[in-house]
């Protein structure tokens, strides 16, 4: 009998996976816990290990294709046997069949498997598969928000948030075509295409309607976004890879919600240059590598416990002040970047510190975190400064309030002591939200960090 490969459920508020890459083709012998696909969610990018073993039969999922959890994305037989002809194609025809018999047993969208939505006979009528495209679509049941599905439901993908935000369209009101009733990106689109969620246009006095010159936009009309290239102009276009579309929608939803103000500092790394050379064989010693990143972290969480609001989130006009401090360490990827978290830093020893970034940053490029190592983080480390950059300016993490960026450690001629002298000197910057850290707050976090690093002690380490 062969065994059914499904979409993961990469975490708990994860509902749908989009497959990167398959590593095996049909017709390859493949070993049980043998990496089999590549996958790309809303929190990690990882690769999937086989169920069992024997010989992969059918792919039904093709690459950049987006499934819900749980969905069969491919088949794998015995060894020996040998696929369908027709095997790596997705197969249609079971969720085509249960679609057909669904289809007047309810009212509600019912999933195909494929993304689309099989409407009633009673809804189908102008609704063209949209969630509620027409009037007369039954409104969806009320879900409790703390529930598994309500979490689904209202946790839709990023690009879902931000299209629902812009046509003013409450998500958690839509049933959508996804597990649980979640609204999917082809399930919002066509909603706000049917014009459903506009309000009818209420009567108005003829004496009351301005003029306005055919030339002026209307009030509340995007400015169009001028194109990136001429016709016939020297370009080569490719689409955006999953990675780094999720990269941008994350970065633009940031700066959105965050009015990002930034403070930089001058530190002198001597002490901990110092320090670091004498230490260095002994970490090695244990394994792991004795960075200027895992100094910069013990000195940061160390500091955080004194400064509660780097550690903390805005929720409408309530603070949420973290008691754990989870450390987000950057990690530059080929096609990207990935946010590994150190559970519980301040807890941590110089030693606990360095294994869990070594430990986080390896798995992270070769694709084996889990889901839980990239979420929860609190406040967050980012080093522009390995490649080289004397500082950076980063974008916030959200919904944390703070990021630091570190630039590279070169040695620079400072006045020491009324002398000239030459040090180790790295800047740091503090990306803050100011709605929360006003100038001086990060100052004076910035003052108590330089410190800290500047009379590193060595019994620290």
């Amino acid at each position: 009998m062969a065994i059914e490969v499904t979409m993961p459920q990469m975490g708990e508020s994860i509902a749908e996976g989009t497959v990167v890459r398959w590593i095996k083709k049909v017709g390859d012998n493949v070993d049980k816990d043998e990496p089999l696909f590549e996958i790309s969610t809303d929190k990690v990018d990882a690769e999937i290990p086989s169920p069992g073993a024997g010989v992969l039969l059918e792919i039904t999922v093709k690459e950049g294709e987006t499934v819900a959890i749980n969905s069969v994305v491919a088949l794998i037989g015995v060894a020996g046997e040998k696929p369908a002809a027709s095997s790596g194609q997705p197969a249609k025809a079971d969720a085509d069949a249960v679609a057909t018999a669904t289809k007047s047993d309810t009212p509600d969208p019912v999933s195909d498997g494929s993304g689309s939505a099989a409407t009633s006979a009673t809804g189908a009528a102008g609704a063209a598969g949209s969630p509620a495209a027409a009037p007369s679509t039954p409104a969806a049941p009320a879900v409790d928000d703390d529930s598994l599905e309500g979490r689904i439901r209202t946790k839709s993908s990023p690009v879902v948030r931000n299209i629902a935000k812009a046509h003013g369209v409450d998500i958690s009101a839509l049933s959508g075509s996804g597990i649980s009733g979640r609204v999917t990106k082809k399930d919002i689109e066509a909603y706000v295409a049917s014009g459903a969620h506009q309000a009818p246009a209420a009567a108005v006095p003829a004496a009351a309607v301005a003029v306005v010159p055919a030339s002026a936009p209307a009030a509340g009309t995007p400015l169009p976004t001028p194109k990136p290239f001429a016709p016939g102009e020297n370009v080569r276009i490719e689409p955006m890879g999953v990675m780094r579309k999720k990269i941008a929608e994350h970065m633009v939803m940031s700066l959105r919600t965050s009015p990002h103000v930034y403070s930089a500092y001058e530190v002198d790394f001597g002490r901990i240059d110092e320090i670091r050379k004498k230490k260095k064989a002994e970490y090695e010693a244990a394994g792991v590598r004795l960075t200027y990143t895992a100094f910069i972290a013990k000195a940061t969480v160390d500091v955080i416990r004194h400064f509660p609001f780097t550690n903390a989130s805005i929720d409408g006009d309530n603070i949420v002040y973290k008691r754990d401090i989870n450390l987000g360490i950057a990690v530059a990827l080929d096609a990207g970047l990935i946010v590994p978290v150190i559970k519980n830093a301040d807890e941590r020893s110089m030693l606990g510190i360095c294994r869990a970034i070594q430990d986080l940053s390896g798995r992270a490029r070769s694709k084996q975190l889990k889901p839980d190592e990239v979420q929860g983080g609190t406040f967050t480390i980012t080093n522009p400064g390995i490649f080289g950059a004397t500082f950076g300016l980063p974008v916030i993490s959200q919904p944390q309030v703070a990021i630091l960026g570190v630039g590279t450690v070169e040695k620079r001629v400072v006045v020491v002591d009324d002398m000239i002298a030459i040090r180790p000197i790295c800047y740091l910057t503090l990306g803050y939200d100011h709605r929360l850290i006003d100038g001086a707050d990060a100052g004076r976090f910035l003052q108590a960090l330089k410190e800290r690093l500047q009379n590193f002690e060595e019994s620290w380490v």
